[in-house]
């Protein structure tokens, strides 16, 4: 990030969230990263919106500068969002959720609409998890003890990153993981219940931006969140992007959300 304001809310009973407040102006828009991620995965997008919005970029629970350790589910993750909220009096906001980001912006918008002004669904669906990638998360965090072996950071990064993504930086950052924050991470992925029949329920904007290339979420995941909430403002297919389509083709991301923004 550009000079973020970095603060941290240490919640009762619950994790010590590192967040970065920058910008200015409304409507704010809180970012929340995808499994393996974190915060800083967001700079392209903080960067273009930051001069007309407030952004507000957090870890969560098992990520990056946030301190917690045990098992939690993405309604635990979907509080801490709200919670995040009431620290920095935000009475609303726009969420943008990358993947695991958005399968819990989702619960934080079902758990409390009044809330959400407006959801960004980038690169998330709203099912559970196949079975054949659960059980392959599942012995990766497993294997995780000592740090990732290279054939793991090769694999995680073939699944998330993209062209022109610096991967030595986030091989990094996966390497500094703790085998424990793997496990607690994973097991909320794995284990989250399908939302798929709730998505009538979403009372906010939405949008749906997905890349073509995306090797962890299929299309029809998201086609599915586009066709299932009430007021879709559109689903937007990035060409050629991978998972992570907000670093890979940040323009095309910032446009969309812009576009979104400007129907709210």
């Amino acid at each position: 990030m550009t000079s973020p304001s970095t603060g941290f809310l240490a919640r009762p009973d619950g994790p010590r969230i590192a967040f970065d407040d920058v910008g200015s102006g409304a409507p704010a828009i809180l970012l929340s990263h995808g499994l393996f991620m974190n915060r800083s995965m967001f700079e392209p997008q903080v960067t273009h919106f930051r001069d007309r919005h407030r952004c507000i970029a957090w870890d969560e629970r098992s990520h990056g500068d946030t301190e917690w350790t045990g098992p939690y589910s993405l309604w635990d993750s979907a509080r801490d969002q709200l919670a995040l909220m009431d620290h920095l009096d935000i009475d609303r906001a726009v969420l943008v959720g990358m993947s695991q980001g958005g399968l819990l912006s989702l619960r934080t918008a079902l758990l409390a609409p009044e809330r959400v002004l407006g959801l960004v669904m980038l690169s998330s669906q709203a099912g559970t998890i196949n079975p054949e990638s659960g059980a392959a998360f599942t012995t990766m965090a497993d294997t995780w003890q000592g740090g990732p072996s290279q054939d793991t950071l090769a694999a995680i990064g073939g699944k998330i990153l993209g062209p022109g993504v610096d991967e030595d930086v986030w091989f990094a950052h996966w390497r500094g993981m703790p085998a424990q924050h793997v496990r607690d991470a994973v097991s909320a992925l794995t284990s989250r219940d399908d939302l798929t029949d709730r998505l009538g329920e979403i009372a906010c904007p939405t949008l749906v931006v997905h890349g073509s290339a995306d090797a962890s979420t299929g299309l029809d995941r998201a086609r599915a969140v586009h066709d299932g909430v009430p007021d879709s403002r559109g689903m937007v297919v990035v060409p050629d992007a991978p998972h992570a389509a907000n670093l890979t083709d940040p323009q095309a991301v910032n446009s969309a959300i812009d576009s979104f923004l400007a129907q709210l």
